[in-house]
């Protein structure tokens, strides 16, 4: 299909950025729609690993690579990304495009992120601390300092003036922080443009034209369905739009012009910061699945908490993204255990059981998972599924009526099975 929206079906950390990797071999353009570097990809090709933050997955498959709008960029982190993968040997030069459109993440945003999860203590959100929220804060009140300012040096400095001034009162006079000045504020983005400014491209522009030429284009996503701002566990969510459609409106084409959305959702679970977690492991088996699969966020390093696949969850995630077909990762990690337990429906605080996701967010936190449990394996995965491992994978396809097409058996890219 021409365009395909690679979506994250649960609270991120699905491993979106290793399926991206495997199908952008057959793809002509790779876009990244949302988000910024408070969440990463790592992909292991031929052996070595890339945590990637702000550029999109095709980057290193030598796919021209786009970052929409609905991002916001982090000069000094981008600037980073594109020094080590040019020393790496990975030609950037004329594959990657930059919306002028997007909004930047300026050293303010990332102090006040921090400042404020401190002030909040025990009912902090569990942010990256990135300064993802405040960009996004700023872009939302009209004013954010965007790419294409970059390549003007007087807006740019009026645009800095006027910001600095704003935040060095909050930064000083509500959270007792250090100031920044406005000169070196100016001097350092204006070293940012001299690096970035080749790069800035119209990539509404771009996207249509790669469609209209029969193009398969290719979207990602940085979080996953539950973080969303809109539809995801409020408050414990990201800035923006991981779900499907804000595909579209990152690199302004119509929504009709998507035409397959693949949602990636682990065999398990994962979440990291805070939030209420349903089907969270409890006991030596939680520690035995993080361990198993390495699960430490890519960025920051925390330790993501673990559970057992959700499927009320993820039939919420089919739902809201119009999921085509799924792609099902880190199957292998559940080799070992002789029992799998599937959350197949919530039992809410009234007594009553629902295999939908609630509307009401009281209910959410208070609900307790309902579990079916599945016969594990016991043997690791090579070539073939085995019986008990197909029919886990048969289990959760038949369960959403969504049809589970690729199934992850390890980190490397070749090590993904094909179905259907």
């Amino acid at each position: 299909m021409p365009a395909t929206v690679i979506v994250g079906a649960q609270w991120g950390d699905e491993g979106k950025g290793k399926i991206v990797d495997l199908l952008a071999q057959e793809s002509d353009l790779v876009c990244r729609y949302q988000g910024g570097p408070n969440a990463g990809h790592t992909i292991v090709v031929d052996g070595e690993t890339y945590k990637i933050r702000q550029i999109p997955s095709g980057i290193v498959a030598g796919k021209p690579s786009a970052i929409g709008a609905g991002c916001v960029v982090d000069p000094a982190v981008l600037i980073a990304e594109l020094d080590e993968l040019e020393s790496r040997g990975h030609v950037v030069a004329g594959l990657l495009f930059l919306s002028g459109n997007a909004h930047l993440v300026m050293p303010w945003h990332v102090a006040l992120d921090g400042a404020r999860e401190r002030r909040l203590g025990r009912l902090q959100i569990g942010t990256t601390r990135r300064g993802i929220g405040p960009a996004y804060a700023d872009k939302a009140t009209r004013i954010g300092i965007r790419v294409q300012d970059l390549l003007d040096p007087k807006i740019l400095r009026q645009k800095l003036e006027l910001a600095v001034a704003e935040k060095n009162v909050w930064l000083e006079r509500v959270y007792g922080l250090e100031t920044f000045d406005v000169e070196e504020v100016v001097e350092t983005q204006l070293a940012c443009a001299a690096r970035l400014g080749p790069y800035v491209a119209d990539t509404s522009l771009l996207v249509d034209r790669a469609l209209r030429a029969g193009q398969r284009v290719l979207f990602e996503g940085a979080q996953g369905t539950l973080l969303d701002l809109d539809h995801g566990t409020y408050p414990f969510v990201t800035s923006s739009s991981p779900i499907a459609a804000g595909a579209a409106v990152s690199f302004g084409i119509g929504p009709n012009r998507i035409d397959e959305v693949i949602g990636v959702a682990k065999a398990y679970v994962t979440r990291v910061g805070e939030g209420p977690f349903p089907s969270e492991i409890e006991g030596p088996a939680h520690d035995r699945v993080r361990e198993l699969g390495n699960e430490f966020g890519t960025v920051t390093g925390r330790e993501r908490r673990c559970g057992w696949l959700d499927l009320v969850a993820l039939r919420f995630a089919v739902r809201v993204n119009g999921v085509t077909s799924l792609a099902l990762t880190k199957l292998d990690v559940l080799s070992s255990f002789p029992e799998l337990p599937v959350c197949v429906r919530y039992r809410l605080p009234d007594g009553s059981e629902t295999e939908e996701f609630p509307a009401h967010q009281s209910d959410f936190h208070h609900c307790r998972p309902v579990f079916e449990v599945l016969p594990g394996w016991g043997t690791e995965i090579e070539e073939e599924l085995p019986p008990a491992a197909l029919d886990y994978v048969e289990f959760v396809g038949r369960s959403l009526d969504v049809p589970v097409r690729l199934v992850g058996t390890g980190p490397a890219r070749e090590r993904v099975l094909a179905f259907g």
